[in-house]
């Protein structure tokens, strides 16, 4: 373990106290933040050569960006465990045998979640709810009372809205009573996917999915045909909206900022030929040194009771390669060359977009990365979401905030481009106008014609709703706006959507 100096010590530890004083955090956001500035105060990783003046620097120039992650990697990032099998074998560790009915079946998930570690400290992804549920729906009423109480649990204990729950892609009881309790008590956490296949998902399904959806920016909907054939049907969305292996998950997501490293170049040919090849292997090497250190040495796979009674195991597990701003990366380009277009407007930008995304595929196919056997040893491309500091960085290839097309067809056109490049990842959200309650089969067949063509993911919500979708996560404007008067808020997911809000425009999306 290197060595580090007094003057970051020290910084830490004012930073620690500044956050014990912070009146506006609740005492397990404290708590959190404290072990983040404790874990940065290690250096176990033999990091690659270029990587700290890519890494170490202000939002608005980052280049590589490890979304704080931790400077010693104790667990994966995204943890999927196999709730099924959990539903059908109970757990040793937990001491909880089977469920055998919808009491015993919320009771035991709930438990189960309490133990599930990532990232947030909270469990990213709860189950296929519907799969999980339906077997023990006996009487209705019942059910919907337990589901309902289960799903308050969850939004006031799971502290962060990048808690997802699936259900689909065929219609059930239990998912019509989800679909029916979430519009009900229009909820920011769990986040919610419908897995959707014109072939397996009847309208009436999709339809409510769709007017739950308006009034409360949940379910989103994954393209079902397009996640299997790529992923299995093993596979879940979790997080934001990542297409991960069952049983298995996401080692680590690290990003690279193309919009800033465009800034980097001379020209077109200077950053596909070195500036962006250069950086992709800078990334990948430092994903596989997190990746190193947290299976070789933090011992997780041999201590974690999920990994003893196989409700994960690394044979499905890889990582992400994750990337923002392709809009402002295009647009920076095609300025130093003195090139008229804009990125979602012309032809040529779109074609350098296309151009950039087939550079970043190919390099990722090339390399190999020991412990990804989820992805037969390579990293999954992401089109990661943003974070509240980003300045001026687009979410993955999103075509930015003010800038949409007139006319939605062009603009999912645009998507179509890029979609098919993220196995585990990218999606685009559409704030919709208070009418489309009038003809809401107009909308599902945007979403039919949109996945035909191979748009991955879309996201859905009235525009005068009170919970939003901020790029992947879900929040309440009305809770952003207690923490903006310096209230405390339940949900830590809250302070990302009001920096946002605030630096990314998330208020002012075009309204179809």
């Amino acid at each position: 373990m290197r060595d580090i100096s007094m003057e970051r010590v020290n910084a830490t530890r004012e930073d620690m106290l500044n956050t014990i004083k912070d009146r506006t955090l609740t005492h397990e956001q404290k708590v959190a933040t404290l072990a983040k500035q404790a874990d940065s105060l290690l250096e176990v990783l033999d990091l690659p050569e270029g990587l700290d003046e890519r890494l170490n620097l202000d939002p608005a120039d980052k280049i590589i960006c490890d979304l704080n992650e931790g400077h010693a990697p104790m667990r994966p990032r995204y943890i999927i465990p196999d709730y099924e099998k959990f539903m059908k074998n109970g757990s040793k560790f937990l001491q909880l045998d089977p469920p055998t009915d919808i009491w015993e079946a919320v009771n035991s998930l709930l438990i189960f979640y309490k133990n599930v570690p990532s990232v947030t400290n909270y469990p990213v992804y709860i189950g296929n709810l519907d799969q999980l549920f339906e077997p023990f729906i006996k009487d209705e009423e019942e059910a919907k009372k337990a589901i309902r109480l289960f799903l308050t649990h969850v939004d006031r204990t799971i502290l962060d809205s990048f808690c997802h729950a699936n259900i689909g892609p065929k219609a059930t009881k239990a998912g019509k009573i989800i679909l029916e309790v979430e519009a009900e008590l229009q909820n920011a956490v769990p986040n919610l996917t419908i897995k959707y296949d014109q072939d397996l998902t009847s309208d009436e399904f999709a339809l409510l999915a769709i007017d739950t959806a308006l009034k409360t920016a949940k379910p989103s909907f994954a393209n079902h045909k397009m996640f299997k054939e790529e992923l299995t049907d093993n596979y879940v969305i979790a997080s934001c909206y990542n297409g991960l292996k069952l049983g298995g998950g996401s080692y680590t997501l690290v990003r690279v900022l193309l919009g800033n490293l465009a800034k980097k170049a001379t020209s077109i040919e200077h950053f596909k030929k070195e500036v962006l090849p250069e950086t992709l292997e800078i990334m990948a090497a430092y994903m596989d040194e997190r990746i190193r250190f947290m299976v070789e040495e933090s011992g997780f796979f041999e201590s974690n009771f999920l990994a003893k009674e196989g409700f994960i195991s690394k044979e499905n597990f890889t990582a992400m390669f994750g990337m923002v701003g392709m809009a402002e990366c295009v647009n920076t380009l095609l300025e130093k060359e003195g090139i008229e277009g804009r990125y979602g407007h012309s032809e040529v930008a779109d074609d350098l977009g296309v151009s950039i995304m087939d550079i970043m595929d190919e390099f990722n196919r090339n390399h190999v990365s020991p412990y990804c056997y989820g992805a037969d040893g390579h990293f999954l491309l992401h089109a990661q979401v943003g974070i509240d500091l980003d300045v001026n960085s687009s979410p993955g290839c999103r075509i930015p905030i003010g800038e949409e097309p007139e006319e939605l067809i062009d603009h999912l056109a645009h998507c179509a481009k890029f979609h098919k490049y993220f196995p585990s990842g990218i999606g685009d959200i559409f704030p919709i106008d208070t009418t489309v309650h009038k003809n809401m089969e107009y909308l599902l067949d945007i979403i039919k014609g949109s996945f035909e063509n191979k748009v991955r993911y879309i996201s859905v919500y009235e525009k005068d709703s009170d919970v939003i979708r901020v790029t992947g996560y879900l929040v309440k404007k009305s809770e952003m706006e207690k923490l903006k008067n310096g209230e405390n808020v339940l949900q830590d997911t809250t302070a990302l959507g009001l920096g946002s809000a605030r630096n990314s425009h998330i208020l002012e999306r075009k309204v179809r």
